[in-house]
């Protein structure tokens, strides 16, 4: 008896761990039969954005970006810069649509960096949209987000593009970002339930952002974590729209990696739980989105449930063989996954040509984990060290 009990222990402990190596590749059979995510028609609104972009410590970024947004082939908006704890003095733009705020006491808070700056609004905007300071967006950002607020859609994610590949690290930062969008962002949306946001390039109504977080205090890294529970937990979806596109600075060197990641998955362990409310509320309400949203928010980074796999796989082989053998399949269907996903996201050549170094690139992941407790004491903005220019963006 005693026995079966531990053999049944670890079949389960296996497959909590082991069905996220296939999870999205069932996501994606789901979304050949819901198909409840297709692009909108073309928008002919116009309503007035508020072009959020923060900055901590660092400015040298800023002036790009902000020639970036005045570049957009819209009208209605306002950029808000709130530069907390930056030296603005070198901060000029002549262009009467920028505003520089500099907060009298440091925040160190997204989203109070956010509120700051919806606090200071020169016109009640319809719609917001977060950029970061390292961000790039293409001439027809805000015109590709319209079509799905006139859907009915009060949050909408776009894809962050790589601009920067001059590093193995960059391009496997590029990689799994592409494999988050296509399964996390189209693929989770066109199966009828919502994109999972990314920090930036999302934009959302003015009213729904605040009454998501206005009431809340956050502290270190992961809004985008909160935020998405709170919009899934109200009933709304969070659409994706994949023409909508910035272009962000990915990971270049180890210890930049290293850090990023240390405070990524520290906000995993800290608000995965919010999966287990939205499985229950999704089964209880008979709701999908709810439903295979909390799914999604219990998987591990994608490292962490690599490592367990191959670590349970290598104790089947001396005590349950047989088992191995699912392992094997389990990994193949994962690395037919990922391979498929990169294959429909048009990716650079580079990016393939750097997968070879993904045991590395896992090795300062799991340096990473090493320093998930003191994750936000490292900083709290990733460094930005690529210098280069986009001077355009077609």
């Amino acid at each position: 008896m005693g026995l079966d009990l531990i053999s049944v222990s670890w079949i389960v402990i296996q497959l909590l761990v082991g069905y996220n190596l296939v999870l999205p590749l069932v996501i994606y059979f789901f979304s050949l039969i819901n198909k409840k995510g297709l692009s909108p028609k073309k928008s002919t609104a116009n309503p007035d954005y508020a072009i959020i972009v923060t900055a901590y410590e660092q400015t040298h970024t800023l002036g790009p970006v902000v020639a970036s947004l005045l570049k957009l082939d819209y009208k209605q908006f306002i950029i808000y810069i709130v530069a907390d704890k930056c030296d603005v003095s070198q901060l000029h733009f002549e262009d009467d649509r920028v505003n520089v705020l500099r907060p009298e006491q440091t925040l160190s808070s997204n989203t109070k960096s956010h509120f700051y700056a919806i606090h200071r609004f020169k016109r009640p905007h319809d719609k917001l949209t977060i950029i970061d300071s390292d961000n790039l967006v293409k001439p027809d950002y805000l015109g590709q987000l319209n079509p799905y607020f006139d859907a009915g859609f009060k949050a909408v994610q776009g894809i962050r593009d790589a601009k920067n590949m001059e590093t193995m690290y960059a391009c496997l930062d590029a990689a799994r970002d592409i494999y988050y969008h296509f399964y996390d962002g189209k693929i989770l949306y066109e199966a009828g339930s919502s994109a999972t946001l990314a920090g930036s390039g999302m934009a959302f109504t003015t009213d729904l952002y605040r009454s998501c977080l206005e009431h809340q205090e956050i502290l270190g890294a992961g809004f985008d974590k909160i935020l998405q529970k709170e919009i899934v937990s109200k009933g709304e979806r969070i659409a994706f729209a994949e023409q909508a596109i910035v272009y962000d600075e990915k990971t270049s060197k180890s210890d930049q990696l290293v850090k990023q990641r240390a405070r990524w998955i520290n906000t995993w362990f800290r608000y995965f739980k919010f999966g287990f409310g939205l499985i229950e509320k999704g089964v209880l309400e008979l709701n999908w989105n709810k439903l295979l949203f909390g799914l999604v928010l219990l998987r591990p980074p994608l490292f962490l449930f690599l490592i367990l796999s191959f670590l349970f796989a290598l104790i089947d082989l001396f005590v349950a063989p047989i088992q191995t053998l699912y392992w094997i399949g389990g990994f193949c269907l994962f690395v037919v996954g990922f391979l498929f996903s990169l294959l429909m996201s048009k990716t650079d050549k580079r990016i393939y040509q750097s997968l070879w170094g993904i045991p590395k690139f896992i090795f300062y992941q799991v340096l990473s984990l090493m320093k998930v407790r003191k994750a936000n004491e490292l900083s709290v903005a990733t460094q930005h060290f690529y210098d280069k220019e986009i001077n355009e963006i077609k």
